[in-house]
């Protein structure tokens, strides 16, 4: 595993889950809501430290940070399985989508978010599984463009394995 092309790739896919995500809020109606499941979450966290809640504003900006950055670590695994990259995404992506639809109501948080029609579940575990393909392709891509890189510096240096 590549821990740069891991990251890359996570970040990758953390980044489409978040603006696959916004958008299909604006747009749909059955869309789910794991903004406010994430908030909720983040706000029970708070209070269970006996810290004071900051603003709206900072808790929106808070979650959305930390979505970003917990979904990127998530997806870099993508890159656990070098040879098989895509599938290996598209695996954890649809583990977090069925994770996203049947756990919140064993975290005390509400499940409609998430579970709100079939259609929102199917609208989460596709979210979650796009950003497993996405960050499953970006890992596969850069691999394969680096190889090429260092079989054309390996020819350039007359094949010495020094690479």
């Amino acid at each position: 595993m590549h821990l740069f092309r891991s990251l890359a790739g996570g970040l990758a896919g953390a980044i489409a889950l978040t603006i696959s995500h916004q958008l299909l809020r604006r747009y749909v109606n059955d869309a789910p809501r794991m903004d406010l499941l994430g908030k909720q979450g983040l706000e029970k966290l708070i209070k269970a430290s006996g810290r004071r809640l900051p603003s709206q504003a900072t808790m929106y900006a808070g979650t959305l940070a930390g979505d970003i950055a917990g979904n990127a670590l998530y997806y870099a695994m993508a890159g656990i399985k070098p040879k098989a990259g895509l599938l290996t995404g598209a695996a954890l992506g649809l583990a977090a989508g069925l994770g996203a639809v049947a756990l919140p109501d064993k975290l005390g948080l509400d499940p409609v978010y998430s579970n709100k029609t079939n259609a929102t579940k199917l609208l989460t575990i596709g979210l979650y599984l796009t950003g497993g393909l996405v960050a499953g392709a970006m890992y596969t891509i850069t691999a394969k463009k680096t190889t090429c890189r260092t079989k054309a510096l390996r020819s350039r240096l007359g094949n010495r394995n020094i690479l």
